[in-house]
């Protein structure tokens, strides 16, 4: 552990803990004014000594569209000179969303990510490649600087240049990748075509997009090493909220410096412990940026108790999907995780696939599912029944020749394309 006090605390203890940070950030943002302290007011609240855990999920929510309406530096709860940098999302659905750190957000941030290379056994003596992108995405440079923290020694690759980051592995002998999952599978397969010997590897830390069991089994059979999820989101801090250890069985929530829950995504409502809903986090010790019960949009199920490895931390599962990204297919509800899942599992295609949702008719949105078989045979039939005993979904299946499917050099893997009109957006799919 990094900050064994802090990951091994009692339950009692860190209740108290949160308990106190709560009521400070509660003041802090009735001080600031603003959105979120405005929202505290008209709730009723005059500060924090009125808020005890047990009142969290009566607090208002915060959410994206506040950051977007508040763009950029309208929700900071500090005067904008203590500000000394800014991170953020890309825009995917076309909206920067902008996030500010003062010297002690980067201070925290980097010990969060120390911890997170921790759990992955990273060490003083470790080398840690690091093939997450750099720049405004927090990726790359949170996890050098948890390296740093950690004392490890950091090759900050970033993203692309393919045979670059092989060469490197061979030459460098890192013990731990860290990347997307999906360019973890490209390096592996990389690796493989060149011949190099990257025995040196014994775990990867990999996050920015969900992933299923199955692209881990698929993920450790061409790289050597125990492949570890990592979760994080720039509003909250970016990589870093939680992390899987070596015992893969869900990932340790930082929770001494953001507070989690689970709620119906429909109505609001707490979630049942162990049942899957909406994370909202609470983030008590950020100080540039401090949020009030974010509503993340992910969808996770969170389990209390002592791990093997000792933390006391609770887990969440990993992600699900987004409640935004779930696809209607013919009134079924499913996430593209789950198409993963039976795709994989079912042992018959490689672990590259897209899904497209054709929406050339309106009246009638199919789904195609785009893959490549691992061997001789066509496996459509079996895998267009699987889909439908599994999830009971309706899918058109395809399987295309192998290297149709798009491999990821630089970022997140292109998962779910929509089909509008014109031309399909892979060869074989007309």
């Amino acid at each position: 552990m990094f900050d064994p006090k802090a990951e091994a605390m009692s339950l009692d203890e860190r209740a108290a803990l949160q308990r106190h940070r709560l009521w400070g950030l509660v003041d802090r943002l009735i001080a600031a004014g603003g959105v979120q302290g405005d929202r505290l007011k008209d709730a009723g609240v005059t500060g924090g000594a009125d808020i005890h855990l047990a009142d969290l999920h009566r607090l208002p929510f915060t959410v994206k569209q506040d950051l977007w309406d508040n763009y950029p530096f309208g929700m900071l709860a500090v005067p904008q000179e203590q500000v000394v940098a800014v991170h953020g999302s890309s825009g995917t659905r076309g909206r920067p969303t902008l996030v500010a750190y003062t010297r002690a957000d980067l201070d925290l941030w980097a010990a969060m990510c120390a911890r997170s290379l921790s759990c992955a056994g990273a060490t003083a003596d470790s080398i840690v490649h690091n093939a997450y992108g750099y720049g405004l995405f927090t990726g790359g440079i949170g996890i050098h600087q948890g390296a740093v923290a950690l004392g490890a020694t950091v090759v900050p690759m970033s993203g692309g240049m393919t045979e670059r980051q092989v060469r490197m592995l061979a030459d460098l002998r890192p013990d731990i990748l860290t990347c997307t999952p999906a360019y973890a599978l490209r390096l592996g397969e990389a690796a493989a075509e060149a011949g190099v010997d990257i025995t040196s590897l014994r775990a990867g830390v990999f996050g920015a997009e969900p992933w299923s069991e199955e692209l881990r089994a698929a993920i450790e059979k061409v790289l050597p090493i125990k492949a570890i999820d990592i979760y994080g989101l720039s509003e909250i801090i970016g990589p870093g909220v939680a992390t899987e250890c070596l015992e893969q069985n869900g990932l340790h929530v930082n929770e001494d410096h953001f507070i989690v829950e689970t709620i119906d995504p429909e109505t609001g409502a707490p979630a049942d412990e162990g049942m899957p809903g909406e994370l909202v986090f609470t983030t008590p010790t950020k100080q540039a940026l401090p949020l009030l019960r974010y509503r993340t949009g992910d969808i996770a199920s969170l389990t209390r108790g002592e791990c093997p490895c000792g933390r006391t931390l609770v887990r969440m599962s990993k992600i699900r999907g987004r409640a935004d990204d779930m696809l209607v297919i013919r009134g079924v509800n499913v996430y593209p995780s789950e198409v993963e899942r039976v795709l994989l599992g079912s042992g018959l295609v490689a672990p590259h696939y897209q899904l497209v949702v054709d929406r050339r008719q309106e009246a009638a949105v199919r789904l195609i599912v785009a893959c490549e078989a691992l061997g001789p045979g066509d496996p459509q039939a079996r895998l267009v029944a699987d889909l439908r005993a599994d999830l009971g979904l309706h899918a058109d299946v395809r399987v295309l020749p192998a290297g149709t499917i798009p491999r990821v050099e630089i970022g997140k893997a292109v998962r779910v394309v929509t089909w509008e009109r014109g031309e399909p957006p892979l060869p074989g799919l007309a």
